[in-house]
């Protein structure tokens, strides 16, 4: 016998989404999973797309690796001194350039310093200004790209355009004629010249993923029990268009330390006396030829660094992409 017609439309506003979260809620009340062959055995709580992703990148020696280091730099960047006893700014002159020795792995740059603690001691600025650098990108751009795409209209209109004029500025360019003017020697006014210019791909990112998950059945479904924008947006839009901001955001991360070392090389980010990666590879750039060490140590440290960075972001994508597995 069919069914009402009034049932038939319940059931297709309820959507695939609807069904799924029902029989997993069922499923976890009465204590029974999908069994040996969906991977969850009785009592199992239901997955969800974070618990897949981080059983994933758990078992990707990518991520375990990129973790490893990201974790060491972190440490190294807090309590430098747990691995470097010296003081970045104690410099010899009578030692300006000469190489390893004991006690002084790195050898000594121009100024007599030594190599190895100024390279441990870089750390700090890089990683403060990357991780900063990124925290306000993100929360920036996805505000300004999830409000964009959530309303539409002449808002989303609006912002469109503004982010193309973002777009349109050169960042190595903007930042010589921005950070020139400023001679403040602390990280901030640099952190504030990436979060100005690097909201726009952000906001493009958190745009499109809001467009596609506001689209979904249970979006509308909310929709037609008189939930509040609000309550859509917080509730059932942002947790599930999250995942491409986080994957952005978590490369863009080792890309802001890369700038930050490129516009201290170029004498407009970070300058003396803070101690910083891009400022050693400046100066040691003109001793290449008679003291190479200068130059590979922090080079090296920052190649790592920014390595690792993509690699974790890698990862993440693999893991956060359904369509991957």
């Amino acid at each position: 016998m069919p069914e009402p017609q009034e049932n038939q439309g319940a059931i297709a506003a309820t959507g695939a989404g609807g069904a799924m979260d029902l029989a997993a809620s069922e499923a976890a009340e009465l204590g029974t999973g999908t069994g040996p062959g969906g991977g969850q055995g009785p009592g199992d709580a239901p997955r969800s797309l974070w618990s897949d992703a981080w059983r994933d990148l758990r078992r990707n020696p990518v991520f375990l690796i990129s973790a490893l280091v990201i974790l060491f730099l972190v440490i190294i960047s807090i309590w430098p001194s747990l691995i470097a006893s010296g003081n970045p700014l104690k410099c010899d002159l009578a030692k300006a350039q000469q190489g390893s020795q004991p006690g002084h792995p790195f050898g000594y740059d121009a100024q007599g310093c030594d190599v190895y603690t100024r390279t441990v001691y870089g750390a700090r600025a890089s990683i403060t200004v990357g991780v900063c650098a990124t925290l306000g990108v993100a929360l920036l751009g996805s505000l300004l790209g999830g409000l964009a795409g959530f309303f539409g209209g002449a808002w989303d209109a609006v912002l469109s355009r503004i982010t193309d004029i973002f777009f349109a500025i050169p960042v190595v360019l903007g930042g010589l004629v921005l950070l020139s003017v400023i001679t403040s020697s602390t990280v901030w006014p640099v952190i504030g010249f990436m979060v100005l210019l690097g909201w726009p791909q952000i906001s493009r990112i958190a745009r499109g993923s809001v467009i596609t998950a506001k689209q979904h059945d249970y979006v509308q479904a909310a929709r037609a029990l008189g939930a509040s924008n609000t309550r859509m947006l917080l509730r059932h839009v942002a947790p599930n268009a999250v995942a491409p901001v986080i994957v952005v955001a978590t490369i863009a991360l080792g890309t802001f330390i890369a700038l930050e070392a490129t516009l201290s090389y170029l004498g407009v980010g970070l300058k003396p006396p803070t101690v910083s990666w891009g400022i050693d590879i400046s100066a040691a750039s003109q001793n290449i030829r008679n003291a190479p060490h200068m130059l590979l140590w922090p080079s090296g440290a920052l190649a790592l660094t920014v390595l690792a960075f993509i690699m974790l972001g890698d990862a993440v994508r693999d893991a956060l992409d359904p369509k991957l597995r």
